[in-house]
């Protein structure tokens, strides 16, 4: 059980009881295997049981403090990770339990693969040893308070000077300013700071540099460097610790071996030269980021679900007329069919989160044997997959070439092997006649297939009809996002479908993934039902059908549903939330939290003298000007 101590009373263990599968076998499909349950529920108590890291009283503290205890726990981790010998799965996790953005999520998340990716041998043995032992703390220093997503409008700029083997790393205006890296603000003692290359007065675009920004003897920022942190984040506690920063540059002087020079370098004398390593390499970098935010999207939407369920299960409310008990919440259709979606891309977006997780191992090994099939995909999958499971024209290029490549009889692969089938795709019809063939995983991928391609086409014929290819992608930039999305979710969906087809051990376990994938699926049609029926994939009347299935399913999943949450396997602390405890204790819980808030540490507040009792005994001092 994922609880961090026996409760003397299950709230929830009717339930539980009522779950028609292994719930044990249920973690197991979802962490991937019995080895990551046992390391992930072994770290998960770890934390639990620490009390430096606990987090009830995060909400409760000033900005200064917060700051500071989130110092507090990212040095303790640390000790606990060499005290222990933790492994690098292990250390991993005990930092996500810990759960509290840090400047350490941007140094292991960012600065590290950074250098990895673009730095040359000499340059990761150099720096990767540093990082490893926290000797100098990294961020990511991209974003400029006037660029974020184009990166090449950047105007940081870092200029070669040959007289003294020098890049000068500048800011040139109140926009070029950083703005926003995480660990930047009050933490890090360097950055891979990305700026425009200029040598021998030429513009070679974008590069990154490994510049020192504070002193490793006592943190003061280096002369030339100003930076600090840019000020609270929406919401109490949550994002507000980690040190968000703004950093402008005047002029700061560093090596020119500092240059990232994997991809390409500048010689003594201020060539500019590319190096035998393909570009593509960078893309590499960007893959691993990716996925990692798909799998944090899964984990964060996980939590909020898990605490939704099992307070939906808990709570009461309205119920008969006639005095009979009041009816849960989460019996109502209504909060069904809000949570269940969510509870089906939960694990849809995990599942297609360890399919990135191989795909990057893939395209790994093969941009080591200098193979890059597979990389525009790849790159593509974890841009459109980044949007999707967070909230895409990047996609929707590759999704243009690839159909325009169709004619001359080059065959697609991988993720957009579907069309290929693009004669079929385009004239098929749904062979959907009741609600109950909608539980056909053929029917489901098909609908999905034709619905994304034909919107491809769809926008490849509207392109293809302006002035420039850059002038159609401007004009149908909203149908070019849509039809990326479509292609997007069929990928989710077919890898939900994959997974389900697998040989799954478990008693009902299959088949509750089954009514999952499903839910995701028919949720996505019904949501987007205007896309399937404009291009033509399914009828109003299949998808009514659809809809009836969708209500039918959401009875299956219902008696299910808090054993699928507690698959999740979360303990109490990761959780932080009194709604979401394991044991449902929810009221008690509440009450004696609410007695631990600092406004109640006296009985009469404070201002009470000044200010509510003259109010009271009409006795406040009018102003004489009235």
């Amino acid at each position: 059980m994922a609880m961090d101590a026996a409760a003397e009373v299950d709230h929830l263990a009717a339930e539980r009881a009522a779950a028609r599968f292994d719930v044990e076998e249920m973690k197991v499909a979802w962490a991937g295997s019995r080895h990551a349950v046992d390391v992930a529920d072994r770290m998960a108590r770890l934390v639990a049981s620490d009390p430096v890291f606990r987090k009830d009283n995060r909400t409760m503290l000033s900005r200064k403090d917060l700051f500071k205890d989130t110092l507090r726990k990212a040095a303790h981790a640390w000790r606990r990770i060499v005290e222990l010998r933790l492994t690098e799965e292990e250390a991993n996790l005990l930092r996500l339990y810990v759960d509290q953005p840090g400047y350490v999520d941007l140094h292991w998340g960012m600065f590290v693969p950074a250098i990895k990716g673009q730095g040359t041998e000499e340059q990761q043995q150099k720096w990767l040893p540093l990082a490893y032992k926290f000797q100098i703390i990294g961020c990511y220093a991209q974003t400029e308070l006037g660029h974020g997503s184009n990166v090449q409008g950047l105007e940081t700029t870092a200029t070669f000077d040959p007289k003294t083997d020098e890049f000068v790393i500048h800011s040139p205006t109140l926009t070029s300013s950083k703005w926003w890296p995480g660990g930047l603000g009050k933490a890090s003692t360097h950055a891979v700071v990305y700026a425009r290359l200029i040598t021998e007065g030429k513009d070679y675009g974008i590069h990154g540099f490994i510049v020192q920004l504070r002193s490793l003897v006592d943190h003061s920022p280096l002369p030339g460097v100003t930076l600090g942190d840019i000020g609270g984040k929406f919401g109490s506690g949550a994002y507000n610790s980690m040190d968000n920063g703004v950093l402008q540059f005047d002029h700061v002087r560093i090596p020119r071996d500092q240059m990232l020079m994997r991809l390409s370098q500048v010689t003594r004398e201020g060539k500019y030269v590319h190096s035998d390593v393909p570009k593509q390499l960078l893309y590499g970098t960007m893959v691993f980021v990716r996925q990692s935010i798909v799998a944090d999207a899964s984990k964060a939407l996980s939590r909020a679900v898990c605490i939704a369920v099992r307070y939906s299960a808990i709570r009461k409310q309205f119920g008969s007329q006639d005095g009979g008990p009041e009816t849960q919440v989460l019996n109502y259709k209504t909060q069904q069919s809000r949570l269940f979606p969510l509870l089906a891309s939960a694990y849809a977006f995990r599942f297609v989160g360890d399919w990135l997780n191989w795909l990057y191992t893939d395209v790994t090994q093969k941009l080591e044997a200098k193979d890059f099939s597979t990389l525009q995909e790849a790159h593509a999958c974890t841009a459109g997959l980044k949007a999707v499971t967070t909230s895409v024209t990047a996609v929707a290029r590759i999704l243009m070439k690839t159909v325009s490549q169709l004619a001359s009889g080059k065959q697609p692969v991988g993720t957009m092997a579907y069309m290929g089938k693009v004669q079929y795709l385009m004239q098929c019809k749904c062979a959907v006649n009741t609600a109950e063939d909608w539980l056909n995983p053929v029917a489901i991928q098909e609908a999905f297939e034709a619905r994304a391609l034909r919107m491809v086409v769809n926008c490849a014929q509207n392109v293809s009809q302006a002035s420039s290819q850059e002038e159609g992608f401007y004009e149908r930039s909203p149908d070019l996002l849509e039809a990326a999305v479509a292609h997007i979710q069929l990928i989710i969906v077919t890898k939900f479908i994959e997974k389900v087809q697998q040989d799954i051990p478990g008693d009902g376990v299959k088949e509750q993934l089954q009514n999952l994938c499903n839910v995701y699926a028919l949720y996505i049609l019904h949501k987007h039902l205007g896309d399937f029926l404009a291009t033509g994939c399914i009828t109003p009347k299949q998808g009514a059908l659809a809809n009836e299935q969708v209500g039918k399913l959401y009875a299956q999943v219902r008696p299910n549903a808090v054993a699928l949450v507690d698959a999740f396997n979360h303990t109490d602390h990761y959780l932080g939330s009194v709604l979401g405890r394991y044991d449902g204790n929810v009221y008690p819980a509440l009450y004696e939290e609410a007695w631990k808030d600092p406004l109640n540490e006296t009985v009469v507040p404070e201002g009470y003298h000044e200010y509510l009792r003259p109010l009271l005994k009409q006795q406040l001092k009018l102003s004489s000007r009235l």
